[in-house]
């Protein structure tokens, strides 16, 4: 027969003939190597017995040879070819995917070898030196910054008040219906409904005087002297006599709030003052966290100084002129009141993610011989700093002399012969408060649909006939309408 391996001669396999009383055939079986084609001999007629021989009806393969190539597709038995004759299935190997060698053909380039452009050497030396110059001179610069943050030395705990209570030998309740000075509107009381102490944390909380003495009594009726009154020379001052006349548009305070001080316990010469505090929120609320010196020995104010630690104002961050996202703190002083340069001492700083009375912060001011340094939460948040390297007289650009009213005069150096601290040498007491509204400009006109004018002589009859618009800024809940504090701690230089 034609094969791919040439001609093929045929041969034969003959079994022989099966023992007597055998169970198989009597016939001989034979196979023809070589061929297609066998004898069946057995009881079904196959070769192999029940499953059948090689057929002589098997499919020629598809390349006109005997051989079948492992490549080609065998032929599938038809369903019906089962019975009788059977040609068993052919199980052909599964080809093979050619092989490609990963190897480079031909010559590798070896750049390495080359020899190098003097450019491209120059621009990666110049890239490395200029890196390392940046380096180095950032740490020198971080370094030399690092010694000139100013050190406040040793200090000793003087005072650490984690309001278990509110303690009368430690907070004094100033009691004055004056208005500080500012014009404020409040009257600041001693009544829990105004400062208390609940699960370790000092609430100060505006409350409306109609509460306690009726909506009429506002505008008309009253003429009182306050019980307790703590205004120096009380009682026999208008800071501790409050009345009410329909007639003149005189109105009694018409809000009540709280201010607590450590006039009568604590206070600090160079250290370091640390409260931690939550702000509240409403519009024209003035919360503060400050210091006033114990004796005026400099004079009236702002002669003898003051620290403003932190101000702010409960209005939202839509105000005009800086709302509850932001907080100031100043140094103030000055020969006399209409010289005050608070101005040229003074820093403020944003909240960029929300108000301050969304969350606790910390407000901090350390002071000694040589710097001011006012802070929030860390060092890093730096509000307002001063060195004190000259005199604050000559800070303060005051003219030689001024007119009194009736006359000029020379203007005062309040500080001669003192330290350049001056008038920052002193004792300072801590006080707490949270003030409404005002006529010294801390709200200023025409901002925020403010309802009173500053030199208005009734401001604050315009600003309770107002009250639909700001009362529904003031929280419901009280310790969010009022200045939280969690702790206070007063450390002195030592």
């Amino acid at each position: 027969m034609d094969s791919p391996f040439g001609e093929t001669t045929p041969f034969t396999f003959s079994s022989p003939a099966p023992a007597p009383g055998s169970r198989q055939g009597s016939k001989a079986s034979t196979v023809e190597f070589g061929k297609r084609t066998s004898t069946a001999a057995g009881a079904n007629g196959s070769l192999f017995g029940g499953f059948g021989g090689f057929s002589s009806a098997a499919p020629k393969p598809a390349n006109g040879t005997s051989f079948v190539s492992p490549f080609e597709k065998a032929p599938v038995p038809k369903a019906s070819a089962l019975k009788g004759d059977v040609t068993p299935p052919i199980h052909r190997a599964t080809a093979r995917k050619e092989f490609t060698s990963s190897r480079l053909a031909g010559e590798v380039h070896k750049p390495w070898l080359e020899k190098r452009d003097g450019r491209e050497t120059a621009a990666r030396w110049l890239y490395i030196a200029f890196s390392l110059t940046g380096i180095i001179g950032g740490a020198v610069l971080a370094f030399f910054n690092y010694q000139k943050v100013p050190r406040l030395g040793n200090v000793c705990l003087v005072l650490e008040d984690n309001f278990d209570k509110l303690d009368p030998n430690v907070w004094l309740q100033e009691v004055e219906v004056g208005g500080y000075g500012n014009g404020q509107f409040e009257w600041t009381t001693s009544s829990t409904n105004n400062s208390f102490v609940e699960d370790g944390i000092l609430y100060i909380v505006p409350t409306l005087t109609e509460d306690h003495l009726g909506h009429d009594a506002i505008f008309n009726g009253v003429n009182m002297t306050v019980d307790g009154c703590t205004a120096a020379k009380a009682p026999n001052t208008s800071s501790c006599i409050v009345y009410s006349n329909s007639t003149e548009g005189k109105v009694i305070n018409p809000v009540q709030s709280a201010r607590l001080s450590t006039r009568i316990s604590h206070s600090v010469k160079y250290g370091r003052i640390e409260v931690r505090a939550r702000l509240p929120t409403g519009d024209w609320l003035w919360p503060a966290i400050w210091m006033l010196p114990t004796n005026s020995t400099y004079g009236e104010w702002p002669a003898s100084g003051e620290i403003d630690i932190m101000e702010s104002r409960g209005n939202g961050w839509k105000y005009g002129a800086m709302g509850a996202d932001w907080i100031t703190s100043t140094i103030h002083w000055g020969p006399l009141t209409g010289f005050d340069r608070s101005y040229k001492t003074t820093g403020t700083w944003q909240d960029r993610h929300g108000i301050y009375s969304d969350k606790w912060h910390t407000y901090v001011v350390e002071w000694n011989e040589e710097f001011i340094w006012i802070y929030l939460d860390t060092r890093t948040v730096r509000i307002f700093n001063l060195k004190f390297n000259k005199p604050f007289w000559d800070r303060g650009d005051f003219p030689p002399v001024f007119n009194n009213g009736t006359h000029d005069e020379v203007l005062p150096n309040p500080w001669q012969g003192a330290s350049n601290v001056a008038p920052f040498d002193q004792d300072f007491y801590l006080i707490l408060n949270v003030a409404v509204g005002g006529t010294n400009g801390w709200f200023p006109d025409n901002i925020g649909e403010k309802p009173w004018f500053d030199n208005s002589p009734t401001a604050m009859k315009d600003f309770i006939n107002a009250k639909d618009k700001w009362w529904p800024t003031w929280p419901a809940d009280v310790k969010k309408r009022g200045m939280a504090i969690d702790w206070v701690k007063m450390y002195q230089k030592c």
